[in-house]
């Protein structure tokens, strides 16, 4: 796959450094899928409003392919954006400057920025999408956006993936298959909404999920741990993960807990008694079925990479992981590390 580089990546912390390459992932496999499309198809890619918090709102972008092999993507532009969503001068500005024409220049376009490309400029246009719908639209991390594609006979299409990005199946099973765990007038508890959620996106039935003394329900990620706890007062699932035990608390370490809080999309890590949490909430009061199956989708990626990575620094027990050594010392110690 083609190594693509965005302009201006932040790479001053391992989790900045990895949404870079998932959002570097998410181009490259665009890039692949652009050209492979048959004549009079269209893929779509969309911000997804349940799991941003944008209500209604839609950002989105999509590329038709024309009989002769033509690309020609349209993104949403302010006249379908309600007030107070709407794009800024400084955003309209970044827009232009991605070549994007103007909504209403390009023939058929009305209310979409536009632009056209042949197979060959495939690679540039699967970077301006990527670039749209991460630095202009604010998607913070490809697992926020909903993608599909359809022949001209409206039949779906099959794609290989894009990256973490999520295929339209995921909102399919959420407003169908669990559709009554997201309810809350169907008189389920909160705890039996949740289980039918998280046996639904394991692929198994809420009888077999791994539940400890606790309640909890656990899901493993390579070398970490997921737990989904629900609790009642007030009404919240927490997605959390022990990323290291036996840590000896330090300046640095906090440090590096807050730093790498503050770039988190959603979310927080934190030290207590010598164990790295990592956690993602999840409101109960009026539950959304999608915001459980995203926050378990970024936590059980998340703990895995985050758990080798801090460890390699500061030491202490990976989940499952068995001989971890003590942190490194010296000049050396962040050998292979970004920072």
């Amino acid at each position: 796959m083609t190594e693509f580089h965005l302009l201006d990546e932040p790479s001053t912390s391992d989790l900045a450094a990895k949404v870079a390459q998932a959002w570097r992932d998410f181009a490259g496999a665009l890039a692949e899928a652009l050209p492979s499309l048959p004549a009079e198809s269209e893929l779509f890619l969309t911000v997804d409003p349940t799991a941003y918090g944008t209500g209604d709102v839609v950002y989105s972008v999509g590329v038709q392919v024309g009989a002769d092999g033509t690309l020609s993507a349209l993104a949403v532009g302010n006249g379908l954006l309600p007030e107070g969503y709407r794009l800024d001068r400084a955003a309209v500005a970044a827009m232009i400057a991605l070549g994007w024409a103007p909504p209403g220049v390009i023939a058929g376009s009305r209310d979409h920025f536009g632009q056209t490309a042949v197979p060959a400029e495939a690679d540039q246009l699967a970077v301006v999408v990527t670039r749209t719908l991460r630095d202009v639209y604010g998607a913070p991390h490809p697992a926020f956006v909903v993608y599909g594609a359809r022949d001209k006979d409206e039949e779906t299409i099959t794609l290989n993936g894009l990256g973490t990005a999520r295929h339209e199946s995921t909102l399919e099973l959420s407003e169908a298959d669990l559709e009554v765990a997201g309810d809350e007038d169907d008189g389920l508890e909160l705890g039996e909404r949740v289980k039918t959620v998280v046996a639904a996106l394991l692929k198994t039935t809420p009888e077999e999920l791994t539940v400890d003394q606790d309640g909890d329900i656990g899901i493993r990620s390579g070398s970490a741990m997921v737990f989904v706890k629900v609790r009642s007062e007030p009404p919240l699932v927490d997605v959390f993960s022990p990323l290291l035990t036996e840590v000896e608390p330090s300046e640095q370490l906090f440090a590096r807990l807050s730093d790498l809080t503050n770039r988190m999309p959603i979310g927080r890590l934190y030290l207590t008694n010598g164990t790295v949490w990592a956690s993602v909430p999840v409101m109960g009061r009026r539950f959304q079925a999608t915001h459980l199956v995203l926050a378990i989708q970024v936590m059980t990626g998340l703990a895995d990479e985050l758990d080798d990575r801090l460890q390699g620094e500061f030491g202490g027990k990976r989940f499952f992981s068995e001989g971890d050594k003590p942190a490194l010392n010296g000049p050396d110690a962040r050998t292979g590390m970004y920072l």
